[in-house]
């Protein structure tokens, strides 16, 4: 599984990092950072619920 975070669509509401910090973080402003790609257990769980959670659609998995 692939992660992509799309950095034009994110809000900054940082619901994904609250989910998992493995996985992704914020830049300065609030915008979505990236950490991990393509993660594995836990965190791959923990990223697809952030997908789920995110409010401007600026995550998705892609099998």
């Amino acid at each position: 599984m692939e992660i992509i975070a799309d950095r034009d669509l994110c809000i900054g509401a940082g619901l994904c990092v609250t989910s998992s910090e493995a996985v992704f973080d914020q830049d300065d402003d609030g915008i979505v950072l990236l950490l991990v790609g393509e993660p594995e257990g836990a965190d791959a769980d923990a990223a697809r619920q952030a997908v789920s959670l995110c409010p401007s659609g600026a995550l998705r998995v892609e099998e």
